[in-house]
């Protein structure tokens, strides 16, 4: 309710409540937030209030969410079900956008939160996704690498494997606006130097602007690394429905909240 509250008063969104009317109204008055001029959609736990904010968007009233005190998969259950319209060709996957002190490049980060063990189908999507949403914040043509442990392809490492075959299919007309390479390991993804002494010679290589990690376990391994031990703000948002979803989660600081809530409401103008 706060980062919707600081995220209103910023300007970034027009809000819509969602859930049980009593509870919003008490916590709006625990934090001094006048919500009188703001509309409230009553909904009688989670499930409820998943499904009815599904089905604003379904309607074009709202053209983003964001989650608020309720469970993800219950979230995330109301938006993919078929009946709620809001499915796409394409399979959804998370991006964190991270920012870092002191660099002036933002890194995305994906598929750190939805996709498990995705394969390379899984992963084409995923990069689209990623694509789509730097674009959509003005990168005219992002840097996409395929992480894996090594800059060879390795029949005993599959990551190695499945990220040549993405590049390849990339390469072949799969991907647009964007350069796609692989795979690499992490340091010659992000670092010119790493690249230039191992002699790794890639327009991507050391400028990576989107790196796709291999499974949810190393890219949450990863974000989670740059936020506790480099300071870096991760704004989780999911792409590939026909709305941006926010997945915020309890421990996340609020500037966190408020640049997933910028991003999604650019991403919904669009």
């Amino acid at each position: 309710m706060d980062s919707a509250r600081r995220a209103t008063e910023g300007g970034f969104i027009e809000p819509v409540l969602v859930g049980e009317a009593d509870g919003i109204n008490e916590i709006a008055r625990q934090i001094g937030w006048d919500i009188s001029g703001i509309r409230l959609v009553p909904a009688d736990g989670e499930r409820q209030a998943a499904e009815t904010a599904a089905s604003l968007a379904r309607g074009g009233e709202v053209a983003a969410l964001m989650k608020g005190h309720i469970h993800t998969d219950t979230l995330m259950r109301a938006i993919l079900t078929r009946s709620a319209g809001l499915r796409t060709d394409r399979r959804v996957s998370h991006i964190f956008h991270m920012t870092l002190p002191g660099r002036d490049r933002v890194i995305h980060i994906t598929d750190a939160a939805v996709n498990v063990q995705p394969g390379v189908a899984e992963k084409l999507d995923i990069v689209l996704n990623a694509v789509e949403l730097a674009q959509s914040l003005g990168m005219e043509s992002p840097k996409v690498a395929m992480l894996s442990g090594a800059e060879t392809v390795n029949p005993a490492m599959p990551s190695s494997v499945e990220a040549d075959e993405v590049v390849r299919l990339a390469n072949n007309g799969a991907v647009k606006g964007a350069i796609v390479d692989g795979p690499f390991g992490f340091d010659n993804a992000v670092s010119p130097e790493a690249a230039l002494i191992k002699g790794v010679d890639s327009p991507v290589a050391g400028q990576a602007d989107i790196l796709v990690v291999p499974n949810l376990e190393s890219g949450n391994f990863l974000f989670k690394q740059m936020v506790y031990f480099m300071s870096a703000t991760a704004a989780g948002i999911v792409m590939g429905a026909k709305v941006p979803v926010v997945l915020t989660s309890r421990a996340d600081p609020s500037e966190a909240r408020l640049a997933a809530a910028a991003i999604a409401s650019i991403i919904g103008e669009r």
